[in-house]
């Protein structure tokens, strides 16, 4: 059958048969679910978030403004950033990179690379940080090395950055190795066959594929960035005004009792989630016709 002229009268069928079994189910089954569904959502996301610009709009516009204005806020703010900034590029490539070998090669040591990927889902962030303090903390394997050589990594940027990576580079790779799978390698291969470069290959045929799932990854591992509390807990050292990204210039915050700073902060955090959620839900909007449009191209 030629590609791309649609599905025939069976699978049109198939399809319908599908579709009204899944919707089968009495109509009180169904209102049952719906109502927990949204009495979780309710309970647990809406009201949460809606308690967090309550707490941060209580006494005012002009306090709220303030609370976010203060130096140390946006030092913590440019801090959070710049991490968001330095770790999203890296696990890009590296995801990218990542997927390709491993969706597009055979060699030894596949499944454990797959495995190390998983590794940050799996460890706790605080383990996370306490792994680079057993590294470049003064007790650690290079830090008598660091501290002859007046290197900081610990309590300073670098190491707040090297935590954000850790915590954060699974997240393109894992969107990116089962579509990549999915689509095969034949496309590349007619590509090399027709004397296309490597760099030609990428630009050309794989990135088109894989464009709505690395973007997707990418709005992921930066939420993921900016929210992270665990790991750069442990390795900021707290120092107010330096080593502070958002979540933890919120947990000083209430800690000092100066609950409207604290939500205030936290509805910025909360609003960059939506933000993401957003985007995250038109990605998918925009990629459900390109899905649709290759299942129908599919022979039967």
């Amino acid at each position: 059958m030629v590609r791309g002229m649609g599905l025939s009268d069976s699978g049109t069928d198939r399809q319908s048969v599908l579709a009204r079994s899944s919707t089968d189910e009495p109509l009180w089954v169904r209102c049952v679910l719906i109502t927990t569904a949204l009495v979780f959502l309710g309970l647990f996301l809406i009201l949460p978030i809606a308690s967090v610009f309550a707490g941060a709009l209580s006494k005012g516009l002009h306090v709220y403004f303030l609370a976010l204005l203060e130096e140390d806020a946006l030092s913590a703010i440019r801090l959070t950033l710049l991490a968001a900034a330095i770790a999203v590029p890296f696990n890009l490539v590296f995801g990218v990179a990542a997927a390709w070998a491993i969706a597009k090669f055979e060699f030894f040591g596949k499944q454990f690379l797959i495995t190390l990927i998983d590794l940050p889902f799996s460890v706790s962030p605080v383990i996370s940080g306490l792994i680079f303090v057993l590294l470049f903390g003064a007790q650690g394997w290079f830090g008598p090395w660091l501290e002859a050589h007046d290197i900081k990594i610990l309590f300073a940027v670098p190491g707040i950055v090297l935590a954000t990576i850790f915590v954060t580079f699974p997240f393109v790779a894992r969107e990116l190795i089962p579509l990549m799978q999915e689509q095969g390698t034949e496309e590349e291969e007619a590509a090399r066959m027709l004397g296309a470069s490597g760099f030609q290959i990428f630009w050309m045929v794989t990135l088109p594929n894989i464009k709505w799932g690395l973007l997707y990854g990418v709005i992921l591992c930066n939420a993921r960035a900016m929210g992270e509390f665990g790991a750069v807990s442990v390795v900021s050292g707290h120092i107010r005004g330096l080593t502070n990204t958002l979540p933890l210039h919120v947990e000083i915050l209430y800690n000092e009792y100066n609950f409207v700073a604290a939500f205030a902060t936290a509805s910025l955090l909360a609003l960059l989630a939506l933000l993401t959620l957003a985007i995250k839900s038109l990605i998918e909007w925009r990629s459900r016709p390109q899905a649709a449009l290759d299942f129908k191209s599919e022979p039967l």
